[in-house]
């Protein structure tokens, strides 16, 4: 069996492992608890923090555990080429870039670099409004994305049947795509519809659900077996 077959394989927890797992849960923790709204906060905007560091913590999780193959070089430069291409695919489609007020109808307020101090894992966000191009960049959608980005990166060295996975990632952008999927549950079937309104309602957590399917794919990759 290959060296790359077997460096994704599941393990038993380290007791290092353990304990900067406890520390960093210890830290966000502190993190929500300090966040100045916090006591303002509703139920909904818990719950998306919680989505958040579902997304932070298994993307950086998947970032240290993540051992690519040994490869010639020009195999590592296709395979980084595919990977950033990757990348910015979905970073066009999750909203972390998209067009500037050049090509929209009504200028948006506050142009140029900013901080929004959106709530923990959502914020601090680093923004920028111009003419040609918008940046938001939520810090848990940046490190799940560059997550399955780098996860590609092995996987493409590692295995040629990967496009399942790859195809998959796509949609963990379901938070992006929701309001096309809200616009055909409407349409189909009314805009009172019990489908419309979980499209609408449940888009972040679909957006999780997909996101961990697809690491776990690409993380151990049974269809390479």
């Amino acid at each position: 069996m290959s060296r790359s077959a077997t460096s994704f394989r599941p393990s038993p927890p380290e007791r290092d492992t353990v304990v900067y797992g406890a520390l960093v849960l210890n830290t966000e923790l502190l993190m929500i608890l300090f966040y100045p709204g916090f006591w303002r906060t509703t139920l909904n905007g818990l719950f998306n923090i919680f989505l958040a560091f579902v997304w932070i913590n298994v993307g950086v999780w998947a970032l240290l555990r993540t051992d690519p193959p040994d490869a010639p070089r020009r195999q590592r430069r296709t395979a980084l080429g595919i990977a950033v291409g990757y990348f910015a695919l979905i970073a066009v489609a999750g909203g972390l870039v998209s067009v500037g007020d050049l090509f929209i109808d009504v200028p948006l307020p506050e142009s140029g670099p900013r901080i929004a101090w959106l709530i923990p894992g959502w914020g601090p966000a680093v923004t920028y409004v111009g003419d040609l191009v918008r940046v938001a960049l939520l810090p848990y959608r940046v490190i799940g994305y560059l997550a399955l980005s780098y996860l590609v990166y092995a996987t493409v060295l590692d295995a040629t049947g990967s496009a399942v996975s790859g195809a998959l990632g796509l949609l963990s952008c379901v938070s992006c795509t929701w309001p096309v999927l809200a616009s055909l549950a409407t349409g189909l079937l009314g805009s009172s519809s019990a489908v419309a309104l979980s499209v609408m309602n449940w888009s972040y957590t679909l957006s999780t659900v997909v996101f961990l399917v697809t690491v776990a794919l690409l993380y151990w990759r049974p269809f390479a077996r």
